[in-house]
C-alpha cells in the first residue's frame, strides 16, 4: 500500500507530503491524549502512545491514500474533500481500535482517547487544507513571511499578486445557480470580474451576503445599481426561470445599456463539475419567445428511421439540414439529399459523410419538378420515408413570381408525392406553414394546395403511402427570416425595417421545427392528418426588433433607428394555425395537436388540378389565380390588373394598383413566367410519359426550405 502510495506522488513532493501527514498524526494522536488527562500524561500512558502510534500511521496513511486525500489540490479543498476526509479519518478510528483489541493491546488505553484523536485529526488535517485554500484566494497585497512558509513548505503554486479588481459586474439570481457561479469567478482567476453585487427579487434575501458579497436589491433596480457601482457587465443566473420571466429580466438589463449574458435557461446545475463560467453565453433570441422551447421525445422515432432509407428534400435549406442531421443520429442505412441548389447540397452532404461514416449518404442534385428524374431515383434507391422541405418560401418573391411559386410548391409536390406512391414508400411528409390557413399570398395560397393535394386527391389516398402534413410557424434563424435581417441592420447601424408595428407572428427554433417534423412521421394519430406544435402566444416583431437593439448594447430609437415600411404584398398582421371548419385534437404528445375537419372535396380537387398546372404551364398569371381562388376559396388576393399587352415578360405585366405601403408607388412583376413549358396535364395516379418534361428542365426546383 505505501509503495503504491509512494509511487503516485510526484518525488519533489513526495517527502513533504508523507512527513507532513506523519507529523499531523502524530501530534493530533498526542494531543488527544493530552486533552484526555489535563495536560497531565501519566508516564504509563506515553509509553502505550509510544507503542501503539505506529500503528495509527500506517492506517491513516493507507487509508488518507485510498479515500484520493493526497491527490487533491489544497487551494481549491471544498465540501467533498472535507466528506472524504472525515470518511477516511473515521474508518481509520475504527480499524485503529479494532486492530488493537485484534493484537490484546486496548487494555488500559481510554476509549476517549481514539474519540479524540478522530476529531482533533479532522479539525488539523481540514484545517490546514483550508488554511491554504484562503491564503490563495484572499488578495492579499504583500503575503507574510509565515503564509509565505507555509505555501512554500506545502509546495503548493508559488502566491502570485492579483488585482483587487476586475471588470465590475452585477449577477442576477442569489440563489444556487448565482452561488456557484460566483464561487466560480471567485476561484478562477482567468476570468477577470469582479462582482460587485447580486440582485434578487427575494425580499428574504435583500441585505444578505454570498461569499462577502452582497445582495444589492430587487431586478426592477437594475439600472441604479449599475450606475452607483459602475457595473460594465450583468449576468443573469437563474436557468429555472420561466420564459417569461427571463423576458422581463433580460429587458430590465438590456435597459443599463451594458453587456448581459445568461446562464442558458432550465440548465442541469445540480450535476457533479459543472462548468458554469464556460456555459455563460450571450442572450439569444430563442430566449426571448415567452415560452419554453419544446423538447419533444424522439424514442418513438427510432424505429421508423434506424436501418431505413430516408430521402430529405431542400436537403441544403435550414429545416432540411437541420432535418438530416437529425435523422443521421437514428442511423438510417441510406440518406438521400436532394437539392436543386449545388453549394448548399455540397456543404451538407460533407458534413454529414464526416460525421455518420457508417450512412449511406447520397447527394441528389435534382429539381422535385422533373418527374423523370424523381422516378428514376425513386425506383433504384426505394425510400422508405420522405420528408418533404424543399419549398419556395419567399412570401414578397413568390408575388413577384408566381408562376415558378405554383410550379415548384404544386406541382413539385404532386410529382414527388406520385413517385413515391408509386414505389410504395411508407410514409411522406409534408412541411407546410401557417401561411396556409386564410392564405393572403401566392406562398400560402400554393402550400394550402400542396396540403390538399396530400390528404385529398383521390389516387395518393388510394396508395399504401401514409401521407402526413407538418404545418408550423415561421423559424428563427432561417434563411430569409427576420432575425438574420435585424443582426445585419444593427451591425451596419440601422435602421431597421418593421413592415407594421402590429405585425405579430408565431416564432419556433430549427430544432423545433425538425424534432416536430420527426416526431410527426412516427405518431400513429398524425396518420393522414396534418400536425401542429402548440406555439404558444405570437411574438411582436415590434418587440423583438426593440430587444435585439437592447441587446446589442444600444438604445432604440436613439442608437438604432426602427422604421415602418408597410405590409409587403401578400403579408398579413397575423398567422393563424387552424382554419375555419377545422378543429385540434390533442395526441399522446403533451405538445402536438392533429387538425380534424375541413376535409371533402376531393371529387373535383383533381379536376381542378389539373386545370391549375395547365394555365401555369401557359404562363398565364391572371388566370393561375383564378385557378387557385378555385381550389383555395378562401384566396381572395387583391385585384391584379393587367398593364398594358406584350409587358416586359412577354407575357403581360400583372402590378398591383397600390402597395400595402401607402406610397402609391406600382410595382412591377418581373420574369414570372419560366422559360416555355408544356402544359402538363394530370392524368391520375400518374403522369403520362410523353407529358414529363425532359430531365434538364429549367425553372421550378428546389428552394432552401
Amino acid at each position: 500500500m505505501l509503495k503504491g502510495v509512494l509511487s503516485r506522488l510526484r518525488p519533489s513532493r513526495r517527502f513533504v507530503i508523507i512527513a507532513g501527514h506523519l507529523a499531523l498524526v502524530s501530534f493530533a494522536y498526542f494531543t488527544a491524549y493530552a486533552l484526555r488527562f489535563d495536560l497531565q500524561i501519566p508516564p504509563e500512558q506515553l509509553r502505550r502512545y509510544a507503542a501503539t502510534l505506529p500503528y495509527l500511521l500506517v492506517l491513516r496513511l493507507a487509508l488518507f491514500h485510498r479515500f484520493g486525500l493526497f491527490r487533491g489540490y489544497w487551494h481549491l479543498v471544498g465540501l467533498r474533500d472535507l466528506k472524504q476526509l472525515a470518511a477516511a479519518v473515521t474508518l481509520g478510528s475504527v480499524s485503529f481500535v479494532a486492530l488493537l483489541v485484534f493484537l490484546g493491546r486496548l487494555g488500559g488505553l481510554p476509549l476517549s482517547v481514539p474519540a479524540l484523536d478522530w476529531l482533533v485529526t479532522i479539525m488539523l488535517a481540514g484545517g490546514i487544507r483550508f488554511v491554504v485554500r484562503w491564503m490563495r484566494e484572499e488578495p492579499f497585497r504583500k503575503p507574510s513571511r509565515g503564509q509565505r512558509t507555509l505555501l512554500r513548505w506545502m509546495k503548493e503554486e508559488p502566491f502570485r499578486r492579483r488585482p483587487i479588481r476586475g471588470k465590475p459586474a452585477i449577477i442576477v439570481g442569489a440563489g444556487r445557480a448565482g452561488e456557484r457561479l460566483l464561487r466560480q469567478l471567485l476561484h478562477d482567476p482567468r476570468h477577470p470580474l469582479h462582482i460587485v453585487g447580486l440582485v434578487d427579487d427575494d425580499a428574504n434575501k435583500l441585505g444578505r451576503a454570498l461569499h462577502g458579497v452582497p445582495v444589492l436589491g430587487g431586478s426592477d433596480e437594475l439600472r441604479r445599481f449599475v450606475a452607483i457601482h459602475h457595473a460594465q457587465q450583468i449576468v443573469i443566473a437563474i436557468p429555472s426561470a420561466s420564459p417569461e420571466q427571463i423576458r422581463r429580466l433580460v429587458a430590465r438589463a438590456a435597459e443599463t445599456g451594458v453587456a448581459v449574458k445568461i446562464l442558458p435557461p432550465q440548465l442541469d446545475l445540480l450535476a457533479d463539475d459543472t462548468p458554469q463560467i464556460n456555459q455563460v453565453r450571450d442572450v439569444q433570441v430563442e430566449d426571448l419567445l415567452g415560452r419554453e422551447p419544446v423538447q419533444l421525445d424522439l424514442k418513438d422515432v427510432a424505429p421508423e428511421l434506424a436501418g431505413k432509407v430516408i430521402l430529405v428534400t431542400g436537403a441544403g435549406g435550414s429545416i432540411g439540414s437541420e432535418l438530416v442531421r437529425q435523422i443521421a443520429r437514428f442511423n438510417p442505412r441510406r440518406l438521400l439529399l436532394l437539392d436543386r441548389a449545388e453549394s448548399p447540397l455540397y456543404l451538407i452532404h460533407h458534413e454529414v459523410s464526416e460525421a455518420h461514416p457508417a450512412i449511406d449518404v447520397v447527394p441528389v442534385l435534382a429539381s422535385v419538378t422533373n418527374a423523370g428524374r424523381l422516378d428514376r431515383m425513386f425506383e433504384t434507391y426505394r425510400p422508405d420515408s420522405v420528408f418533404h422541405a424543399a419549398a419556395y418560401k419567399h412570401v414578397p418573391m413568390l408575388e413577384w413570381n408566381m408562376i415558378e411559386g405554383v410550379w415548384n410548391n404544386v406541382v413539385g409536390t404532386l410529382r414527388l408525392a406520385q413517385s413515391a406512391a408509386r414505389v410504395g414508400t411508407k410514409t411522406f411528409v409534408l412541411i407546410s406553414t401557417d401561411k396556409a390557413v386564410n392564405p393572403t399570398s401566392i406562398l400560402g395560397a400554393t402550400k394550402r394546395v400542396a396540403e390538399q393535394i396530400v390528404r385529398e386527391l383521390p389516387s395518393l389516398r388510394a396508395s399504401d403511402t401514409d401521407f402526413r402534413v407538418v404545418r408550423f410557424g415561421n423559424v428563427l434563424g432561417s434563411d430569409g427570416s427576420v432575425v438574420p435581417l435585424f443582426k445585419r441592420q444593427i451591425a451596419a447601424g440601422g435602421p431597421l425595417t418593421v413592415t407594421h408595428p402590429e405585425m405579430k407572428r408565431f416564432l419556433m427554433t430549427i430544432p423545433e421545427a425538425a424534432q416536430l417534423v420527426l416526431e410527426a412521421a412516427a405518431l400513429p394519430e398524425a396518420a393522414g392528418r396534418i400536425a401542429v406544435l402548440e406555439m404558444g402566444t405570437q411574438v411582436r416583431i415590434l418587440e423583438l426588433a426593440e430587444q435585439m437593439i437592447r441587446l446589442s448594447s444600444l438604445v432604440p430609437y436613439h442608437d438604432v433607428q426602427i422604421v415602418f415600411t408597410g405590409l409587403r404584398p401578400g403579408e398579413k398582421l397575423e398567422e393563424e394555425l387552424i382554419a375555419p371548419g377545422e378543429t385540434l385534437a390533442q395526441t399522446t404528445i403533451d405538445k402536438i395537436r392533429v387538425v380534424t375537419g375541413n376535409g371533402g372535396g376531393a371529387a373535383t380537387l383533381a379536376r381542378q388540378i389539373r386545370s391549375l398546372i395547365a394555365v401555369t404551364g401557359q404562363g398565364d398569371e391572371r388566370t393561375v389565380v383564378r385557378a387557385l381562388t378555385a381550389i383555395v376559396t378562401e384566396y381572395q388576393p387583391e385585384r391584379l390588373e393587367l398593364v398594358g399587352r406584350g409587358g416586359g415578360n412577354g407575357n403581360g405585366g400583372l402590378v398591383r394598383p397600390r402597395s400595402a405601403n401607402g406610397n402609391g408607388s406600382p410595382r412591377r412583376r418581373g420574369n414570372g413566367t419560366p422559360p416555355a413549358r408544356r402544359a402538363t396535364v394530370v392524368d391520375e395516379p400518374t403522369v403520362p410519359e410523353h407529358l414529363r418534361p425532359a430531365a434538364g428542365e429549367v425553372g421550378g426546383g428546389v428552394g432552401n426550405d
